[in-house]
């Protein structure tokens, strides 16, 4: 656990105690001291970190998946991306691997736009997201049903504002994705 340093001083970790552990998330009960010295305790989703890729298939165009989310209970639309879930592996591996997977299109280009955290409030996910470009077709390797059932879909850059006001995007890694790769292609 790394602590961080606040305005009148520090927090710091004093400690964890595992909870549960499943086969992708863990979760934590920590212990932590405030700058006044109160201790405190907060759970907290132990994840590996995830990659995700805004796959472009022209200067305006992305391709996104429409999949099964169990967690919400709907399909939702957003951007490839899958967790990092192979030791060791340089997260630009793990980019490319799951754009084959999921939408079987090979990266002639990969460029990291962002890191960020998804939930800071209560888990530690780390993000690393990419602009894929010079895209190359090959065959898809989907895992997992909801991978199975899912379509891909291609969406303007220009229609994110519309899309995120309707509510047809509710994903945040996808809005800030597509946000980041507009700003950057200058569309």
């Amino acid at each position: 656990m790394s602590g961080a340093t606040g305005g009148a001083g520090s927090f710091r970790a004093l400690g964890e105690s595992e909870a549960y552990r499943g086969p992708l998330v863990s979760v934590v009960r920590g212990r932590f001291a405030a700058p006044d010295g109160t201790v405190f305790e907060r759970e907290v989703v132990r994840h590996p970190g995830a990659v995700v890729v805004v796959p472009m298939v022209g200067p305006t165009v992305a391709l996104l998946v429409r999949q099964y989310r169990a967690a919400v209970g709907a399909e939702l639309l957003e951007l490839p991306a899958g967790k990092r879930d192979v030791a060791g592996e340089p997260t630009e591996v793990t980019a490319e691997r799951e754009l084959v997977e999921e939408v079987g299109r090979r990266p002639g280009n990969l460029e990291l736009l962002a890191r960020f955290y998804n939930s800071p409030g209560f888990c530690d996910e780390h993000t690393w997201l990419y602009l894929a470009t010079e895209l190359t077709e090959v065959p898809s390797d989907r895992q997992g049903l909801e991978e199975q059932a899912m379509t891909v879909e291609e969406v303007r850059l220009g229609d994110l504002g519309r899309l995120v006001r309707s509510g047809e995007l509710r994903d945040a890694k996808t809005i800030v994705g597509l946000s980041l790769a507009a700003e950057r292609l200058g569309t």
